[in-house]
Formats: structure tokens, C-alpha cells, sequence
């Protein structure tokens, strides 16, 4: 997980350097890239606001106009990436207006919220995770010599044990009736039992005998003994002999809950009801034989939960979430009520109605308190092929004031995306085979023709934009991956008559359907 940058790191992230940031990965769309980050710029002025004037300043939410593969999803999640902001990407046609079988637009804050929630406990545990490791090796060197512990157990139960009451005989009695048989009896005095420890503290005087200086010597030399024999496994773990040796140890168990997400919106915060209840309950443990090696990543897991203030995660997760949270809404076009359409789509249109009030500022329940969405951070995202931005309704295209259109990659585009980014697609490959010791090269010449045949491919087919790389690339590689354990080691040169070869199906023949992604 990327690290979260601090206060001071956003403080000197400017608008060039965000940008200079994006190209690293992503190629073109300098609109794109110029829009989010003066958004994000926009949000570091915010938190430097007086508190009265800053909940005034609500974000410029964006809409990314462009075709598929260009980019624009991309754009976002490296974005949330850089400010370290919790990020979640939706599908907007996966939501149903209120009254429909569907998932409830509030589920994307409740989503937003558990991301936020993941990210700001992995943080917190990784701060930990020093004292997380130690404490974890005092358990398994427990696990590894549990003659010593039990000795311990028992050691200490013995001095917390009660003491069994004291009966004491303080006179008889008897009574006599002149309607029915007499009674007789003795009056006994009860001692309360304390424990031995109590007893102790509280009567000094009662404490036991001390030890002889044999018996002491005897005590120090076994503790000497434990000792070096503890600290011999604990160089024997740390040196990796311990990996494969199996040990009992309590798991904690969570309480497995029905999913209830799929059955509606009420259902869904049925489910955050019983998911937060499960939560507080617990699972109690459970005994698993495990390798070292596992026990370890468990064990590692369960102290660094004890060591951080789970409070302490929920009330930073979700003040990240309100103020620096961003949700990419994508295919938002396919909810658009086309205007020739001849009347109103009432589901289409139910669903940009319920957006709505999410987009402007409304106060969403989740199982770990209530999440204000005013200062949440809104980009959408559709080709807009078929319909038009205008087609949304007039209140929801007014909360996304910025507007950026996205360009068709062509030739020199794809080029650039096969070369220029911090990983492309060449390296990913030659490095994947790598892997298996087949090295390949490819020649500058080479992956100009891969670059021509791709849009040469989508002007032809469906655009798809640099989607289309992936599937020339691996039509290209294919036999040299599959035979790749087998040949190993070798050095292949990729020429543009190799690429021709290969690729001469898909740029001859115009029947390219089978190709298509």
C-alpha cells in the first residue's frame, strides 16, 4: 500500500508536481490531468481556512468526458494514491433508485468509509508492527517451550487460589416440642475463604517460610537454565530453523454473519447493524495446528490489533473520508435520459435523483458512525457515445461544475504508453519472462509497428483506446509464454519482422472480431 503523505508533503505538492506525478504513469490527457490537480490543490487551500469559512468551500466535483481506455479511471486512482486519500471507483449502473431490488446509492459512502477505515488500520498497524513482532516472538517461543508457561500457570494459580473455609464448633443447642419430635444441633463458626495472595497482603505476618540458600540456589540455576534455553530458540527462530515446525495456537474466531446486500437497500444497513454487533461480540478462539511460519503472520496480526486504539482508527478514517475522500462514479453516461428518447426513463432517472443528495452534501449512517459527504470529492467519468452530458438532469450536472473532455489516443500515443510510463507494457512483459529466464528485447523499430497496428486495429474495430495493447501484446508473446519453461535460458530480439509475422492475421484480415477484447 502506497504510504499516506503527511500534512507537510501536501503542504509543497503543487499543481505542476501532481501533474509531473501523473505522467509517470499515464500518458496524454494533460486537461484531465491539469483539472484534478488544481481540485486537489483546491482541497489542501481548504484545510488551511479558518473553521467557519471552511465549511463553505464545497469541492468543484469533475466530469471526465471521454472514450474508453483513455485514461480517465486511471487518472483518478493515481490521484488518490498521491494524496493518500481513501478511494473507491462504483459503476452507476449497478445502483437502483430507492423502492427497486438493487444496491443503494448510500452504499457507496458506506464503501468509501470501509476503504478509508482498511487504510488508516494499516497504517496504524504498520506503526506498530516493531512491537507487533516482538511480542509475537515471546508467544511462539511460549508455544515452543510450554513446560516453562505451564509452570508459570500453575505457579500463579496456586497463589490466587482460595483457601477452603474453616468450620469451627461454638456450641450445641437443642429444641423441644410438645406437638412433634425435638431438634438438635451445633452452632458452627464459618471462615470467609481469600485467596492466599489476599491473605498475604493483608496479614503480613502469615506470609511463608523463606527459602533455604539451597533451595534458592536450586531456584536461580533452573531460571538460568530457562533462561539460556529460551534465548538459544529465540536465535534458532530468527534464524529460520523453527519455519516448518508446528504449533497449537488459539486463532480468534470471527462470528460469520448471512450477507444481506444484495436484497435491497434496508437490507443493506441490516447488514452494518449486524456486521458492527458481531464486532463487539467477537468470535471467542479456536485451537490450530499451524507451521511457525503461519502462527507468526497470525500472531503478528492479533497483537498489532491489541497495540492500536481502535477508536482512535475510527475517528481518523472517517474525518480523512469527509474531507480529503474522493468516489469515481463511472459509466455515469448510461444513466443520462437521452432527450429524443420520446419521455422519461423513471429508473435512469430515479437513480440521478438519489445520487443527488449524496453529491451535495447529505449525512450517510455506517457501522462506524455517521459520514458527512459535503466535502467528498465526486469525479464521474462516461464516453457519452450515445447520449450527451446535457441529458442528465439540470441539478446533478450543476454539482459537477468542471468539465474536461479526454482525447482518442492515437499512433504516437500508444508509442508513448509502450515506453514512456514508470511501468509500460514492455517492461512489464520482459520482466514477467525474466522470470523464467528468457530475456527479450525488443527494437525501437519493433514497437513503433505494435503502436501503427493498434490504431490501426481501432479505427478500424471499436475504439477501445490503449485496451487494445493488451491484446496485441499478448498475441505477440503468446507461443514464447507458453514455451517459455521449456526454452529457458534464452535471449529473444523482437524485429519488426517478427511483429509482422505474428500480427499479419489481425492487420490483413477484417474479420478481427476473434481479437477484440
Amino acid at each position: 500500500m502506497p504510504k499516506k503523505k503527511t500534512k507537510t508533503d501536501l503542504d509543497t505538492l503543487t499543481p505542476k508536481q501532481i501533474v509531473t506525478e501523473l505522467d509517470r504513469y499515464i500518458v496524454g490527457q494533460g486537461k484531465a490531468k491539469r483539472a484534478v490537480a488544481v481540485a486537489l490543490r483546491n482541497r489542501i487551500r481548504r484545510l488551511k481556512l479558518e473553521p467557519e469559512l471552511r465549511e463553505d468551500v464545497a469541492p468543484k466535483n469533475i466530469l471526465m468526458i471521454g472514450p474508453t481506455g483513455v485514461g480517465k479511471t486511471e487518472i483518478a486512482r493515481r490521484l488518490a494514491r498521491l494524496a493518500g486519500s481513501p478511494f473507491i471507483k462504483i459503476e452507476a449502473t449497478k445502483y437502483t433508485e430507492v423502492g427497486y431490488v438493487g444496491r443503494d446509492v448510500e452504499s457507496m459512502v458506506r464503501d468509501l468509509m470501509a476503504a478509508g477505515f482498511q487504510m488508516v488500520k494499516q497504517e496504524m498497524q504498520e506503526s506498530v508492527k516493531e512491537r507487533a513482532e516482538e511480542r509475537a516472538e515471546e508467544r511462539i517461543l511460549d508455544l515452543l517451550l510450554p513446560g516453562s508457561v505451564k509452570r508459570k500457570k500453575a505457579a500463579a494459580a496456586a497463589r490466587d487460589m482460595p483457601v477452603k473455609p474453616a468450620f469451627r464448633p461454638v456450641n450445641s443447642f437443642s429444641i423441644t416440642s410438645d406437638s412433634g419430635p425435638s431438634v438438635m444441633g451445633t452452632m458452627v463458626q464459618v471462615g470467609i475463604p481469600i485467596s492466599r495472595k489476599k491473605r498475604n497482603e493483608e496479614t503480613p505476618e502469615a506470609k511463608p517460610r523463606e527459602l533455604t540458600p539451597e533451595e534458592q540456589a536450586a531456584m536461580e540455576a533452573e531460571k538460568a537454565k530457562y533462561e539460556s534455553t529460551r534465548e538459544k530458540f529465540r536465535t534458532m527462530l530468527r534464524d529460520g530453523l523453527f519455519e516448518d515446525k508446528t504449533v497449537e495456537v488459539d486463532v480468534n474466531q470471527e462470528i460469520q454473519l448471512p450477507s444481506f446486500g444484495m436484497l435491497g437497500s434496508g437490507f443493506e444497513e441490516i447488514e452494518s447493524g449486524l456486521s458492527g454487533l458481531a464486532g463487539m461480540l467477537g468470535g471467542g478462539k479456536k485451537k490450530k495446528v499451524l507451521t511457525v511460519k503461519r502462527a507468526r503472520e497470525i500472531l503478528i496480526s492479533e497483537e498489532a490489533e491489541k497495540l492500536i486504539d481502535q477508536d482512535r482508527v475510527t475517528e481518523e478514517a472517517r474525518n480523512r473520508v469527509q474531507e480529503m475522500g474522493i468516489i469515481f462514479i463511472d459509466e455515469i453516461d448510461k444513466i443520462a435520459v437521452r432527450g429524443d428518447s420520446g419521455g422519461h426513463d423513471v429508473s435512469r432517472e430515479g437513480v440521478q435523483r438519489d445520487i443527488l443528495p449524496i453529491v451535495e452534501g447529505a449525512t450517510v449512517n455506517t457501522k462506524w458512525g455517521p459520514v458527512d459527504t459535503s466535502h467528498v470529492l465526486f469525479i464521474a467519468a462516461g464516453a457519452f457515445s450515445i447520449s450527451k452530458p446535457s441529458d442528465l438532469i439540470p441539478e446533478l450536472q450543476g454539482r459537477f461544475p468542471l468539465r474536461v473532455e479526454l482525447d482518442s489516443l492515437g499512433k504516437d500515443d500508444f508509442l508513448r504508453i509502450l515506453t514512456e510510463p514508470k511501468n509500460s507494457l514492455t517492461k512489464q512483459y520482459t520482466d514477467l519472462l525474466k522470470t523464467e529466464e528468457v530475456e527479450i528485447e525488443f527494437l525501437p523499430d519493433s514497437i513503433r509497428r505494435l503502436a501503427e497496428i493498434a490504431a490501426e486495429v481501432n479505427s478500424r474495430l471499436e475504439n477501445i483506446g490503449a485496451r487494445r495493447l493488451h491484446t496485441i501484446m499478448e498475441t505477440l508473446l503468446e507461443n514464447i509464454s507458453f514455451d517459455a519453461p521449456d526454452i529457458a535460458p534464452q535471449k529473444i530480439t523482437i524485429t519488426p519482422e517478427f511483429v509482422d509475422e505474428r500480427l499479419k492475421d489481425i492487420a490483413e484480415d477484417q474479420d478481427l472480431g476473434r481479437y477484440i477484447l
